[in-house]
This record gives C-alpha cells, structure tokens and sequence, in this order.
C-alpha cells in the first residue's frame, strides 16, 4: 500500500504520455500528407530565424500591450513547468521537494520565489486577455470566423491557465514545513493565512489534492493542445525555423510550366521528347484544390496559426470589407486536413473520397480574388505563417484547371496572349501616344 501512490502516479503518466504521442504521431500523418518541399537550405538563418522569432518572441511584442502579456505568459509557461520535472520525480519515487535537498535551501528557495511571482503575473495577464476577448470591442475577435469553438478554445486556455497557476500557489501555501522554513514563499506566505485554523493533517491532505491536480490538469492541458489552437505552443519552432526565406512577393514556379515554356522558346526542342529523369516530375494538377495538394509546410502554417487574427487585422482587402480573411484561410486549411486526418483513421489508414475538397466546401473564390498579394498578412504574423502562399496555389488551380479566373483577369490574359500587352489594341497602335500633342 505504501507503493500505492506511486504506482498510480506512473500509471496516469504512462497514460497521458503515451495519448500525447498518440496524437503527435497523427500530427505528423497530416502535415506528411502535403507534397514534399525542401527547407533544409541556409541552416545557420533557419536557426537564427527560431531563436529570435519563436523563442525570442520578436514579432510578438511589435504590438507592445499584448506582446508583454503574451511574453509574461510564455515565460511564466516555459519556467514555471521546470517545476514538472521535480513533481515527476517526486511522484515516481515517492520523495517531496527533491530538488530542495539537490540544490540547498537558499537556491532551491530563490527558484520556488521565482516560479510564485511568475505565477501571479501569469494569473494577472490572463485576466487581462479575458477581458479583452470577452468585454472589450476589440475588432479582431469579433470576426465571424471567432465563433463557437474558437472563441470557447481561447477562453478554455485561460481558465487552464488560472486553474494551474492557483494550484501551484495553493500547493506552496499549506505546505507547512515549506512556509515555516520561511524561504522561497514569496507570494503563497499570503495565501497561507487563509488556511489558518485547518489542522497540519488537513493541511497535508489540500496540499496532497493541489499537487495531484496540478499535475494531472498539466496532462490533460498536454493533451488538448493537439485540439485546440495553442498547439503553435511546440510548432512555432519548427514553423519559424521551415519558414520561407525568399523575399517577400517572389512567387514559386511550377517546373512544369517552366518546362513548357523553355521548349516553346527554343526552336530546335522536340516537343514530344520527355527529358530523362522527368518522367514523374508532371504534376497531377495544376496548383491546389484540396490539402494533398499543398507541401507540408503550408499544412504545418495551418496546424501552427495562433488565430490571433493580426493577419486579418492588417489585410487591406478585408479592412475595406471584403470577404477575406487570411486568418479564415488557414483555419480552414487546418479544419479540412483535421477531416481528411479523420476519414484516414476511419477507413483503416487510407483516405475514402469524400466528395468534398479544401476549394468551394471550405475557401470560396471570392475570398481568394479578394486578395492583393501585398504580403501584409506574411509580415505581420508573429510565427511566420504564409497565407498567401496558399492563396496563390488555390488561384493558380481555378485558372490552370477550370479556367475560372475573373472575366477581367481573362480579358488582360487574352489580350497578352494576342495583342502582347494586357491594353485591348493591336501592337501596332502601341506607341501611337508618342504623336499625340
């Protein structure tokens, strides 16, 4: 019976690692669902790229209000679950504040002190975030897009958030021989007077149900992050370090276009002749119609995007009410790849058509007109994201595959086509300016 606890703590910890990577395993499935693109180019800038981005937060905090919040939070997040490692160890082994004995009481101290004010502020940036999602008109999290779920998933982190945060400090403050030793107990010798008048029995039993719910809401918090938004928590890294690194508005070109082009300009080409080694590299379709369609790391873009809205809250075509909202778009993405992901699961590993793709059941055209291909979405997500680049793929498929490009964007392309400018005249009357006074 001694073991008992111990053996129950290895046993929810089995569990709940063992679900996590269940559903990583199935992350990785989906983003492999994309087309294969390199990204392993200029390693030391993918690197830099990380660091300063993901884990320095540079993007972040450009909006300094809720980039300081964000920053409180994520720190508070990153340091304060240093502590995990010595409940795991503890909970394992049956030992208490291990790490006390490990680093002596004053440095031991100094940590615990650390982690309770980190505490407090995290609980206090969270109120903050509730009240500007939930009270203040804040534009950008009244899109229609915010609704239902996304709107709950952003509120239910937070209350993880403040449910977490009040476990750790209620854990510290009836933990007697932890407050009488006076060190370390910046914030929770505080909250300690509330319990005053409990036995030290009582006491040990709160402190006990603190420590097992802290750690079990840490689990359950592990396993929603695969359901919920804040799984760019662990994808902004790799998101940044695979992020493009051409310039802004240098738009990809499909080999095998570009092909085609070459043997039109060159007059001693065989136009039946296939040159070795290209017998595969004809794509199936022309731009993206669906999520198989896109590369892994526009799939990873999707799985990754924050919904913090700061992209749509910057595009041009939506501040003048169009229909588009990049935000939208890679929510969309990741919804369709989360259904596909599902038809895969139910079919026994293979996906069954089902009649519906990423174009018209989810992105209308219209959004995907809409947009100005001005980057503005690009350069303002904090973690790197590229809608763009799938709106770009999606109008190249409506015009490649269906011919379906807006009437006027098809009378400029048959005008280059006969007239070798996009203006409705014939080449000769071209410079007919140059005579006018």
């Amino acid at each position: 019976m001694y073991y008992l606890p111990n053996i129950l703590f290895a046993i929810t910890l089995i569990i709940g690692i063992g679900f996590f990577a269940n559903n990583v395993c199935k992350l990785f499935r989906n983003i492999k669902l994309g087309k294969d693109v390199n990204r392993t180019d200029k390693k030391s800038e993918r690197l830099k790229n990380m660091l300063i981005i993901a884990f320095g937060q540079s993007k972040m905090v450009k909006r300094p209000l809720s980039g300081f919040l964000h920053l409180i939070v994520y720190v508070g997040f990153v340091i304060i679950n240093i502590e995990v490692l010595e409940i795991i160890i503890d909970g394992l082994f049956g030992t208490h504040r291990i790490f006390q004995g490990i680093f002596g009481i004053n440095i031991y101290g100094f940590l615990i002190g650390t982690f309770e004010v980190l505490a407090l502020l995290v609980l206090l940036a969270v109120i903050v975030f509730w009240t500007r999602r939930n009270v203040s008109k804040i534009k950008r999290f009244l899109s229609a897009e915010i609704k239902g779920w996304p709107k709950n998933d952003a509120n239910y982190i937070l209350y993880f958030e403040v449910v977490l945060m009040t476990l750790f400090l209620t854990m510290n403050a009836t933990d007697v021989p932890f407050q009488e030793a006076g060190v370390g107990n910046v914030i929770s010798q505080f909250l300690s007077p509330i319990f005053d008048g409990f036995s030290r029995e009582t006491l040990h039993i709160i402190e006990r149900s603190a420590w097992w719910f802290h750690i079990l809401g840490i689990l359950v918090f592990l396993n929603y992050l695969y359901f919920s938004k804040h799984l760019h928590i662990l994808l902004a890294f790799p998101n940044t370090y695979f992020a493009n690194l051409n310039p802004k508005g240098q738009f990809t070109n499909l080999e095998a276009v570009t092909r085609e082009v070459k043997l039109m300009m060159d007059p001693a080409a065989d136009p039946y002749a296939t040159p070795a080694g290209d017998e595969n590299q004809i794509p199936e379709k022309f731009g993206a119609s669906d999520v198989s369609d896109l590369s892994w790391v526009q799939l990873l873009n999707a799985y990754t995007c924050t919904e913090c809205g700061r992209c749509s809250s910057a595009c041009p075509a939506n501040l003048t009410g169009k229909k588009l909202s990049p935000r939208k778009i890679m929510m969309d993405t990741r919804d369709r790849l989360e259904e596909v992901g599902k038809n895969i699961d139910a079919n026994g590993g293979v996906f069954k058509d089902d009649g519906k793709q990423l174009l018209n059941d989810y992105i209308t055209p219209e959004e995907l007109w809409a947009c100005t291909s001005c980057n503005a979405c690009v350069e303002e997500c904090p973690v790197n994201i590229d809608p763009l680049s799938i709106i770009i793929d999606m109008r190249r498929y409506l015009v490649m595959e269906q011919s379906a490009a807006p009437k006027e964007l098809n009378m400029m392309m048959t005008n280059i086509e006969n007239n070798g400018a996009p203006w409705q005249y014939s080449q000769q009357d071209r410079l007919n300016w140059v005579n006018e006074d």
